[in-house]
């Protein structure tokens, strides 16, 4: 029997649970999710239907081409997943309007119908689902792609088109495995909501549900259609006509010849004290949507940032001039020689891409800007305390769980409406992750030579993915933050095998990038929990357009890396190739500096910045006094709200991130979900997540217009406001006779 979805989830507030079947029922207790989801289900809709197969997978592929294909361009572009979420509505309903209600046979007593009536949410649900495996896991997180891509355009390997698949196969499908064995802690429990869910929901409701006839205001559809067109329109200013809008940085303007303050207000190469952004792509670029944070994440991260920006890097830079800082640009992502100059890595480089110890040793050390290795420090600190801080406030619930899977447990309304379906049993994961750790193993005796990495450094590295993918998943769940672990993986291999950069790539990805996949897999679970989708459906959903999004990544990438010639080379192309892969050199640098050089030269010993490696000791006591607290002082409830690894996660990501990207991304969170939240929460439950939808889903589709229509074809403007950032002086040391082209000499 259908039970009617409910047009507005009801706004009491959590009762106590009634004994059902032995299960004690209660409301989902996040007021976020009892807000925005529907607490009701028609389990007679169709769900894998030929429309979803057909639209999901060619949504995929469409998505999965374009991402691959612009990753390699000057002006890498991303095409975002809500794009084909919503070109999945009217395609959808075109199908269910022309397509016949006709039977297919395809085997004796299997088949389907073309046309089993109006195409519905969950349809589009798993539509999403295969598209969100053409960015998540493929194209928009390509680090596999991005490591053959190294291999074979800048180290000239000749890796077997084999070994690449698997490569790229085995990196996703384990992320798979670690999902499904941790979804009964990051899926099931009520307390893992994960927030940025929450703005999908909230889209899907308003692009098929219909407002009560006595709402006030624009529903939900006009005002998602009337944001998504404004900021289409307006995307064209900060995207094209008037860059300037992304980084406003006023402070350059009052003082033009001062070195000090264009390095203290410059939003694109400075601390950004005063600069702002009107540029939505610049509020959501390294963070996500603010719009779907935490209040209480968004005060964590805020408290991190300011204490990082405006104390630590002022007093080391200016007070203390740690690490010879004022040698260097206060802010950049450029490496370093001792004398303040950019850092060529073709003087230490062997034919065969190894380290000449003696040109490292005759050119310079490596050196970093001041900001950049406290940046790499604060990464040592959140990674233990991830690992501490969750073995402290959820450690006790873990082990309950994994002591009670078996038995009955509390459910919310959620969980006990997805008891109609049949779960997928355990052992269909297990499979998955046992076959892709043999055959990445597998891999690593069959081509040694190429992939450098021995079969105990994949075990290190399925060991490392293990570990944390359970601490950060709870981090993300619940904050909607992800602490990332990125050097700590380069950071160790490089310990273990120095002068390996192709080793050091690939532990990365088993290591760390399968992590990423495993929590993107477990969101999208999350998601089909409150879509109410049947278990086995989004196993097949996500399998398949898992398999599907990596054979085409790698073999589009495989055909532009064969086809174009001297892809990536920057020396011997034409200086007007837009075939530069700005993105694939990072990771390219990024296997110089932890595979290449290795941390034991700037860490080590005798290293420069050999005292930041107190900060895991830092990051593992830090979370301890705030758990104590909490136990001493149990009825001040904000205690537990203290993230140790939040707050560490306000230096997270810069550079590339810039001060000004995460302080607008503060102000804006800060002004949604504790302003309009505390004081307009009708407003806020039914626009705030739309709204975020709109946002990105307009910047989305100007960004594609714009690249296609003007900058694909080098028809770029050139005046004023086309600047992004007017603080020449920024970029310039300060420290006594070091000359740089274009700065002043002290």
């Amino acid at each position: 029997m259908a039970k009617k979805v409910d047009l507005e989830p009801r706004n009491e507030p959590p009762q106590e649970g009634a004994e059902e079947g032995g299960e004690e029922e209660e409301r989902c207790p996040i007021e976020e999710v009892a807000l925005v989801v529907p607490e009701t289900d028609d389990p007679t809709m169709p769900v894998m239907t030929f429309r979803a197969w057909f639209l999901g997978i060619s949504l995929c592929v469409l998505l999965i081409f374009l991402n691959t294909f612009f990753t390699f361009r000057t002006q890498p572009l991303t095409v975002s997943a809500v794009l084909m979420q919503i070109a999945a509505l009217p395609l959808g309903r075109l199908m269910a309007a022309v397509l016949p209600n006709r039977e297919v046979r395809v085997f004796r007593g299997w088949g389907f119908n073309l046309n089993p009536g109006p195409f519905n949410m969950k349809e589009h649900v798993i539509i999403t689902i295969f598209a969100n495996c053409g960015v998540s896991y493929g194209g928009g997180d390509a680090y596999s792609i991005g490591a053959i891509t190294v291999m074979k355009a800048y180290y000239k390997q000749g890796v077997n088109f084999a070994c690449a698949l698997l490569i790229v196969l085995t990196t996703q499908i384990l992320g798979y495995g670690w999902a499904g064995m941790l979804r009964r802690y990051l899926v099931q429990p009520i307390e893992m909501w994960w927030p940025a869910n929450l703005a999908q929901v909230s889209l899907f409701r308003a692009l098929h549900e219909k407002d009560p006839p006595k709402a006030n205001g624009l529903t939900r559809m006009r005002f998602f259609l009337t944001f998504m067109t404004a900021s289409f329109i307006y995307y064209a200013l900060p995207g094209y006509l008037f860059p300037m809008l992304t980084f406003f940085s006023w402070v350059c303007w009052v003082w033009p010849h001062s070195i000090t303050a264009q390095q203290i207000g410059s939003g694109y190469h400075g601390l950004g004290v005063g600069a702002f952004t009107l540029d939505w792509a610049g509020i959501s670029a390294y963070h996500g949507s603010p719009l779907v944070a935490p209040w209480f994440s968004i005060v964590n991260v805020g408290a991190g940032f300011v204490m990082f920006i405006y104390v630590i890097v002022p007093f080391c830079y200016w007070k203390f001039d740690t690490f010879d800082a004022r040698k260097f640009p206060i802010f950049s992502n450029q490496l370093f020689t001792a004398s303040g100059h950019k850092y060529d890595t073709a003087k230490i480089l062997t034919p065969q891409f190894e380290l000449n110890e003696a040109a490292y040793n005759s050119y310079s050390k490596l050196y970093l800007s001041p900001l950049f290795a406290l940046s790499i420090g604060s990464g040592f600190a959140r990674f233990t305390a991830t690992l501490t801080h969750v073995a402290l406030f959820h450690g006790r619930d873990i082990w309950r769980q994994s002591r009670a899977a078996a038995k009955s447990v509390k459910l919310d309304v959620h969980a006990r409406l997805m008891k109609s379906y049949k779960e997928v049993p355990q052992w269909w994961y297990l499979v998955l992750l046992v076959g892709s750790i043999a055959l990445a193993l597998m891999m690593s005796f069959v081509w040694e030579e190429q992939v450098q990495l021995p079969w105990w450094g994949m075990l290190f590295a399925f060991g490392l993915a293990w570990l944390v993918t359970l601490p950060i998943g709870v981090i993300q769940a619940t904050t909607n933050q992800q602490p990332g672990y990125d050097i700590i993986a380069q950071f160790m291999i490089g310990y273990i095998l120095p002068g390996k950069p192709i080793a050091n790539l690939l532990f990365k990805i088993y290591g760390r990038i399968s992590t990423v996949h495993a929590l993107s897999f477990l969101s999208d679970l999350k998601l089909g929990h409150y879509m109410k989708i049947p278990p086995r459906c989004m196993f097949t959903a996500q399998l398949a357009g898992t398999v599907v999004a990596g054979a085409i990544n790698l073999a589009v990438a495989w055909w532009m890396l064969g086809s174009i010639e001297n892809i990536c080379d920057v020396e011997a192309l034409h200086p007007d190739s837009p075939w530069t892969c700005p993105k694939y050199r990072v990771t390219f640098d990024s296997s110089v500096i932890w595979g290449l050089i290795g941390p034991a030269r700037l860490f080590g010993g005798g290293g420069l910045y050999r005292n930041l490696v107190w900060l895991f000791l830092a990051g593992a006591l830090l979370p301890v006094p705030v758990w104590a607290a909490s136990r001493v002082f149990p009825e001040k409830k904000w205690i537990p709200l203290i993230n140790v690894p939040v707050i560490s996660y306000g230096f997270a990501g810069m550079p590339p991130a810039t001060p000004t990207n995460i302080a607008s991304w503060l102000v804006t969170g800060a002004f949604f979900n504790f302003f309009l939240f505390r004081y307009r929460k009708r407003w806020w439950q039914r626009y705030n997540y739309v709204l975020s939808a709109a946002l990105d889903a307009g910047t989305a589709f100007m960004g594609v217009l714009l690249f296609f229509a003007l900058q694909n074809e080098g028809r770029n403007l050139r005046w004023w406001g086309t600047e992004l950032d007017h603080c020449p002086l920024a970029v310039c040391p300060t420290a006594p006779g070091v000359r740089v082209e274009g700065c002043p000499v002290f």
